[in-house]
C-alpha cells in the first residue's frame, strides 16, 4: 500500500480540529469514514498516531512527528495547484467567496469582468458582508474563502496579502481645502471628519497611519460615523465633513467633479487586502485560479 495524501489530509484535519466529528464536518465526510481513513494510515505506518478520549484526541509521539510532514504535503498541493492554475483555461465550476464592503462593492466588480473573459466557465457567487460574518461562514464551510481589508488573528485561518490599496483624502468641491494642490496631515486634522464605523478595515488603516505620525485618532473631530463607504462619500459631497476612503471607491465621483481627492505631502495611507481560508482546507482549483489571478496580474489597469 502506498502512502495516501488523502489520508494525510484527514489525519492533519483531525489533529487540527481536535476531534473526529469536527474533522468530519470540515471535510464533508461521515465520522466513520474519517475514523477508517486514520486507522488505515496507522496500519500503513504500523503505529498509533492519535490517542482517543471522550473529550479530545491527543497526538502520540509518532503523530507529533508526522504533523509537520502532513502540513508540508498540504502546502505542496496548494503550491502545485497555484502553479498549474496558470494553464487551466477550460476550468468549470462554481466559486463561492465572501468580500468585505469596500472590496465587494468597489474593487471586485471591476476585476470579475477580465477574470470572466479568461475563465468563462467559472461561475462566481460573492457575498458582501463584514469580516466577522465572512469568518463565520468560512468556518461553517458556506464559503471557500474571503477577501478582507485587514488580517484576522484566528488559529484556524490562513492569511495572505493578495492586493494593494491606498486611501485618499476626500473633500467636497466647496470645502476650504478643495483648491489646494496638496496639504499636510496636520492641516487636515483641524477639520471635521465623517468616518466609517469603528472596527472597519478602512478606519483601522487610517488610525494606524495617524499614530505613525504621532497623531492620536481620538483627538479628531468626528461628526459622523457611517456603516458604508457609499454613505461616507454622500456625506462628504454634502460638505458634512472630510474623510479617507479607498482610491478605487471614489474614482467616479472625482471624475464627475462631485468630490475632490487631495494629495498629502507627508503621509501615505497604503494597505493590503488579504485572502482568508481554513488552514486545513484544500481550495478548489477554481478558487486557486482566482487568487492566482489577483496575485499575479497588474490589477491597476482595471481599477
Amino acid at each position: 500500500m502506498a502512502l495516501n495524501f488523502h489520508q494525510l489530509h484527514i489525519f492533519y484535519t483531525v489533529a487540527e480540529r481536535g476531534s473526529f466529528s469536527a474533522a468530519a464536518q470540515a471535510l464533508h465526510m461521515t465520522q466513520p469514514a474519517v475514523t477508517m481513513q486514520v486507522q488505515s494510515l496507522e496500519d500503513y505506518f504500523g503505529t498509533k498516531l492519535l490517542l482517543r478520549s471522550t473529550k479530545r484526541i491527543e497526538l502520540t509521539e509518532a503523530g507529533n512527528a508526522l504533523m509537520p510532514y502532513a502540513r508540508r504535503s498540504i502546502e505542496l498541493i496548494r503550491d502545485t495547484d497555484m502553479q498549474m492554475s496558470k494553464f487551466t483555461k477550460q476550468l468549470k465550476g462554481r466559486l463561492q467567496l465572501g468580500a468585505s464592503l469596500t472590496i465587494g462593492e468597489y474593487i471586485l466588480p471591476r476585476l470579475l469582468g477580465p477574470f470572466g473573459q479568461e475563465y468563462p466557465h467559472i461561475t462566481i457567487s460573492m457575498k458582501v458582508m463584514n469580516t466577522a460574518q465572512i469568518l463565520e461562514e468560512i468556518i461553517n464551510h458556506q464559503l471557500n474563502f474571503g477577501l478582507i481589508e485587514a488580517p484576522v488573528n484566528h488559529p484556524d485561518m490562513h492569511m495572505e496579502a493578495v492586493m494593494s490599496d491606498e486611501l485618499k483624502l476626500i473633500v467636497s468641491k466647496s470645502h476650504p481645502l478643495a483648491e489646494a494642490s496638496s496639504v499636510s496631515i496636520n492641516d487636515v486634522i483641524a477639520y471635521p471628519f465623517v468616518l466609517r464605523e469603528q472596527g472597519s478595515g478602512t478606519r483601522l488603516v487610517m488610525e494606524e497611519q495617524l499614530r505613525n505620525k504621532n497623531i492620536d485618532p481620538g483627538e479628531l473631530k468626528i461628526v459622523m460615523e457611517l456603516g458604508s463607504t457609499g454613505a461616507v462619500k454622500s456625506a462628504v459631497e454634502a460638505d458634512l465633513g472630510i474623510s479617507f476612503v479607498s482610491a478605487s471607491s471614489v474614482k467616479h465621483e472625482v471624475a464627475l467633479g462631485l468630490i475632490k481627492a487631495i494629495p498629502l505631502t507627508d503621509a501615505t495611507f497604503k494597505r493590503q487586502f488579504y485572502s482568508m481560508y481554513l488552514k486545513s482546507a484544500l481550495l478548489p482549483i477554481s478558487a486557486v485560479t482566482f487568487l492566482t489571478f489577483l496575485r499575479e496580474r497588474d490589477l491597476q489597469q482595471w481599477l
